[in-house]
C-alpha cells in the first residue's frame, strides 16, 4: 500500500491541483434495489515549466499561467527524461460502490488492495497506480425519523442519511453493508507542446 501511495503521491498532487490545469471529466451515478454506486473521471493537462534535478521538483504550468510545484520522488521512474515544456497528463477514476447485505453473516473487517505498473527505462516518465477498499458494516441502528442508519466498522461507528426512502425501507438493524471504493490513477509525460 506504502507503494501505490508513493508512486501516486506524484499524480495526485498535480491531479488535485486543477485550479492549475486544464480539466476534464465525468460523474455517472446508479442505484438498484439495496445497493447505490458512483464513479467519476477527471482527466488533467499541464505543462513542465521548471525542473529542479536536486530536489526532483518539478513546477507545472496550466493554460491560464497558473503554476504549481510537486516533487517527484524516488518512485517517479525516468525522472531525467523529463524536460521543460513537456505535456503532463494525469487521469484519475474514482468509483464507490454500496451493497446491503440482508441478514449479515459477513465478517466485519476493512481489506484494501493495489498495485503499480511503472514506465520501463527509456521511456518518458509515467505509469499506472491503482487501490480499492472494501469495508465491511454492521447496521446498529436505523431512525426512520431522520432516515438514518448507523454503521460499525472495523475501526469507526458512523450515521449515514440514506436519502431515498425506498432504499432506506430495506435497510434493519441486523443487517451489514459492504462498501468498496476504488480509486486508479494514470499518469504520462509526453513531447513539448508545439
Amino acid at each position: 500500500m506504502k507503494r501505490i501511495c508513493a508512486a501516486a503521491g506524484f499524480v495526485v498532487s498535480a491531479a488535485f491541483a486543477s485550479v492549475v490545469f486544464s480539466q476534464t471529466g465525468a460523474v455517472v451515478a446508479g442505484s438498484a434495489p439495496g445497493s447505490a454506486g458512483i464513479a467519476q473521471t477527471v482527466k488533467v493537462t499541464g505543462t513542465i515549466s521548471a525542473i529542479d534535478k536536486s530536489t526532483r521538483d518539478v513546477t507545472l504550468k496550466g493554460p491560464q499561467g497558473n503554476e504549481v510545484v510537486v516533487t517527484a520522488g524516488p518512485e517517479v521512474k525516468n525522472f531525467d527524461n523529463m524536460k521543460v515544456g513537456d505535456q503532463v497528463t494525469a487521469q484519475y477514476v474514482e468509483a464507490l460502490a454500496v451493497e446491503l447485505k440482508k441478514g449479515g453473516g459477513m465478517t466485519v473487517a476493512r481489506s484494501d488492495q493495489g498495485g503499480v505498473r511503472e514506465s520501463k527505462p527509456g521511456q518518458k516518465p509515467g505509469g499506472v497506480a491503482g487501490r480499492q477498499v472494501t469495508i465491511v458494516a454492521d447496521v446498529v441502528d436505523t431512525n426512520p425519523a431522520t432516515q438514518t442508519i448507523k454503521l460499525r466498522g472495523p475501526k469507526h461507528t458512523v450515521e449515514v442519511r440514506v436519502a431515498d426512502p425506498e432504499q432506506f425501507k430495506r435497510v434493519s438493524k441486523g443487517d451489514q453493508v459492504e462498501a468498496t471504493y476504488t480509486q486508479a490513477l494514470a499518469i504520462a509525460v509526453g513531447p513539448a507542446a508545439k
